[in-house]
C-alpha cells in the first residue's frame, strides 16, 4: 500500500472475511471488486459482485452475529474497514450516514424478497 491512499488491497481470491466469523465493522471498497459466496453443504453458492462504492459487513454493527458469507477479492481491491467506535463516531458527526447505510439494507432486503418470489413462484 502507498503512504497516504486508505484501506488495504487484497490481492485476487484473497479473504477478506469468512462466514461463521465473528464481525465487528463493516468494509467500503475503494476500488477494484469482490465476490460474495455463501457456504452450504453442497458448496459454493455466488451471491454478488460489488465494486468500488458497495459497502458489506455492515450487518455487525447492529448486532453480533457471526459473518453470514465469505468475501473475497475478484482481482486486485482496496477495502477500508470500519470498526463500530470510529462508525458511531462518524454517525455523531453526520447522521445522514445512518440513512445511507439502511437505505442500501433495505435495496438488499428488496433484491433478496423478489429472487425468493421467483424461486417459490417460477
Amino acid at each position: 500500500m502507498r503512504d497516504r491512499e486508505l484501506g488495504q488491497v487484497y490481492e485476487d481470491g484473497q479473504t477478506i472475511v469468512r462466514q461463521g466469523d465473528p464481525g465487528d465493522g463493516m468494509f467500503v471498497i475503494l476500488a477494484g471488486e469482490v465476490e460474495v459466496v455463501r457456504l452450504g453443504p453442497g458448496g459454493e453458492t455466488p451471491l454478488s459482485t460489488m465494486k468500488a462504492g458497495d459497502i458489506f459487513g455492515e450487518m455487525a454493527l447492529f448486532g453480533k452475529e457471526p459473518r453470514s458469507a465469505t468475501v473475497r477479492a475478484k482481482g486486485e481491491a482496496r477495502v477500508l474497514s470500519v470498526d463500530k467506535r470510529g462508525f458511531m463516531k462518524r454517525v455523531h458527526q453526520d447522521p445522514s450516514l445512518a440513512f445511507d447505510i439502511l437505505r442500501r439494507m433495505s435495496a438488499r432486503i428488496r433484491t433478496l424478497d423478489e429472487e425468493v418470489a421467483r424461486i417459490r413462484n417460477p
